[in-house]
């Protein structure tokens, strides 16, 4: 019955277009390759020289993790539909690829697969000579010299993934394409051109860059929260229950955690009593956990083992400025 229900979607994404290139039955299977190169995303691995069955794309207020620059594909046998008040549904087959690097220095390429079951992950660590990367369900710790000085890198395990690619039904789930944070120059309407998005509007949202030091400090704060913050801190999200939401749509000052004291004191607190104390950033929480590097006690609790200096920088400025 299973090999029924797998060949009867593999035609299926053959009759859609689906890439020859691509192998299909991978991002299908139950079990994935033991090899990143068996799916067939890049023609040269080495080069990292995506088919043209997949759509490069980026992401305008990206995750900190450790300094590393990331370089994002979408694979997908049909189009998602365009909306504007969640992550793009893309159909089954699909897949979502991205690769951490530092230059040329690639390290792991993490590749999200939506099965008959929903979206499953896997982790992929790149060789030295970077010609090949190889499955590692259980993670990796590597120790890497890079330009920002030695970081001390970890390659989640899928639980690990878990603790933030979840929506409000416990399902996992992407976190970064949404149309907000797609909306870049021309990159939606080349998504729509390459066939993984049905078509976009003029008035499509954005989500500002962060990194933008034009904008507004109130709005390049905001930018930076969501995209390190957001996907857990936000109503019906894994951090739910901090009360403590700082993603994007959010506009009641008590949940972005102005004079907000936290739900469950501890260490995590560091003895400080409210989550942003305005005007006096080293009294808030908020400032207190971004600037740990205790596991226990720093935020993000995965993706990091190094401080991001200049998102401190802005979120101290941030909450000085508040009145």
């Amino acid at each position: 019955m299973r090999f029924q229900t797998l060949l009867a979607a593999c035609l299926a994404l053959l009759a859609t277009g689906a890439s020859a290139d691509v192998n299909d039955a991978a991002i299908l299977a139950p079990k994935p390759p033991r090899l990143l190169s068996e799916f067939g995303f890049f023609e040269d691995m080495a080069t990292m020289s995506a088919t043209a069955a997949l759509a490069p794309y980026d992401i305008t207020s990206p995750l900190f993790t450790d300094h590393a620059d990331k370089s994002r594909w979408i694979y997908a046998p049909g189009p998602a539909h365009y909306q504007t008040d969640s992550v793009l549904d893309f159909p089954v087959g699909s897949a979502l690829i991205k690769t951490f690097h530092y230059g040329a220095q690639k390290v792991e390429t993490r590749v999200l697969l939506h099965q008959e079951d929903g979206w499953t992950a896997y982790p992929y660590v790149w060789n030295d000579e970077g010609t090949e990367a190889k499955l590692k369900i259980a993670g990796k710790d590597l120790v890497i010299a890079t330009q920002f000085g030695t970081i001390n890198y970890r390659v989640p395990n899928f639980n690990q993934c878990k603790a933030c690619h979840v929506d409000g039904a416990k399902d996992f789930r992407p976190i970064g394409p949404k149309v907000r944070n797609l909306n870049m120059g021309d990159q939606l309407a080349r998504l729509v051109q390459h066939g993984v998005l049905d078509r976009t509007e003029p008035d499509a949202p954005v989500t500002p860059d962060y990194r933008d030091a034009s904008l507004a400090l109130d709005t390049r704060a905001r930018a930076y929260l969501d995209a390190n913050c957001g996907h857990c801190h936000a109503p019906g999200l894994p951090a739910d229950t901090s009360g403590l939401y700082l993603n994007w749509e959010e506009d009641r000052a008590v949940h972005l955690g102005i004079d907000k004291p936290p739900v469950a004191a501890g260490r995590g607190s560091g003895g400080l009593h409210v989550d942003i104390a305005p005007g006096d950033p080293d009294g808030s929480i908020l400032l207190y956990r971004m600037i740990s590097e205790d596991p226990g006690v720093m935020m993000p609790e995965i993706g990091r083992s190094v401080i991001d200096t200049d998102g401190v920088d802005l979120i101290r400025a941030w909450i000085r400025s508040l009145d």
